[in-house]
């Protein structure tokens, strides 16, 4: 079976690169703006970066803000009506994974009315049209929303994520400044970063990955390994490795799939509303002692890529081993909880497993699993 890969058609990288943003829209004749962002980004000033642009270059724009750290159906409701009532003929989404997400919904339903309801969207829906011109400004290094064609909504009504899997949805233009990121704080910049590690490791060892997504991840690990400790620090250098690597992340795990970490931290989110990163992070080390059966003989790549000493003289218990105590180790130095105590209660440990297997991450887990297996893993980490 052939190996697809879907990337942005334009992506630009490093400090300044807002503004190519303007010239983007110019060229394409794009008449008023739907931007899309969070309330908080505002506050702050930070996506005033990019509207000042516009506003600069004349181009009428109208702000939507009305977006939760998790999105919900409503918030894609809400926004796909506000898009309808500017006559907006383009997005910007100004973001972590939240407004990317949001945004990647309302652009599709506006040019796939059929799939109003958003709920239909789960999985990998069979929409006709590319979503509406999108150009996708990250403010956080970790999700990689600019660049994948996933986006997970939460439906409130049932206190659950679904994650839905569409190329029509992908932004046509990636606009990744580490300058957007400089005034993420320490405890995001953490979360974040260790979801980005979450993306390029699962990624690596999921049953789907090919010789190019390994490319991509291996790359990913090493950036992100060696500039989120800086980023966390607010160093300049940090945050551009960490830009850079949450990017080339997105560009394998998107076309190759993730597992269980991500299947059962989305559970977390929708009924804790337990920061997605911070999810990841707990769970990762678990998760690939779970997976070290199955897989542990690609953990010794991880773990050279992370700068492991002396792993190559490893044999491959030690190496992998050696891999999981650098995940920890990394995640520990960044203010990360080891484990889900405070956290997870146990009588939510069912519902958990039972969404968890039915995520769409968890069939492209290297090892196969079953709900008994998922329930244990949870009850390990309280």
């Amino acid at each position: 079976m052939a190996d697809r890969i879907v990337l942005n058609p334009v992506s630009y990288h490093g400090h300044g690169a807002i503004e190519n943003i303007v010239p983007e829209l110019t060229r394409r004749a794009v008449k008023h703006v739907f931007v899309a962002t969070d309330p908080d980004l505002i506050k702050f000033g930070v996506a005033a970066k990019v509207t000042d642009l516009l506003a600069k270059a004349e181009i009428p724009f109208t702000v939507y803000s009305d977006i939760k750290a998790n999105p919900t159906i409503e918030n894609v409701q809400n926004g796909v009506s506000a898009f309808k009532a500017c006559g907006a003929d383009a997005i910007v989404a100004i973001g972590g994974g939240s407004a990317m997400d949001t945004s990647k919904a309302i652009g599709i339903i506006i040019n796939n009315p059929e799939f109003a309801d958003v709920r239909s969207l789960e999985g990998v829906a069979p929409t006709k049209q590319h979503a509406v011109f999108t150009i996708a400004v990250p403010t956080t290094a970790g999700t990689a929303a600019e660049v994948t064609i996933n986006y997970v909504i939460t439906d409130v009504e049932k206190k659950r994520k679904f994650v839905c899997v569409d190329v029509n949805d992908i932004p046509e233009v990636a606009v990744v400044d580490p300058d957007m990121m400089s005034t993420m704080p320490r405890g995001l910049t953490a979360a974040t970063g260790m979801d980005a590690l979450t993306h390029a490791i699962e990624g690596y060892i999921t049953k789907g990955h090919c010789a190019i997504s390994d490319m991509f991840h291996l790359e990913a690990i090493r950036l992100i390994s060696h500039n989120l400790r800086a980023a966390v620090a607010n160093d300049p250098d940090g945050r551009e490795g960490m830009a850079l690597g949450q990017y080339i992340a997105g560009m394998g795990f998107s076309n190759v799939g993730l597992g269980i970490v991500h299947s059962m931290a989305h559970g977390l989110s929708a009924l804790y509303d337990t920061p997605h990163g911070v999810a990841c992070a707990i769970i990762l080390p678990f998760g690939l002692e779970y997976n070290m059966p199955v897989a542990g003989k690609r953990y010794r790549a991880i773990g050279k890529a992370m700068g492991v000493d002396g792993i190559d003289a490893m044999d491959d218990e030690s190496a992998a081993l050696a891999t999981i105590a650098a995940v920890k180790k990394l995640s520990a130095d960044v203010g990360i909880p080891a484990n889900l105590k405070g956290i997870l209660k146990e009588e939510d440990v069912a519902f958990l497993t039972e969404s968890a297997y039915a995520d769409a991450c968890c069939p492209g887990n290297p090892r196969d699993t079953n709900t008994d297996e998922i329930a244990a893993l949870y009850r390990s980490m309280m």
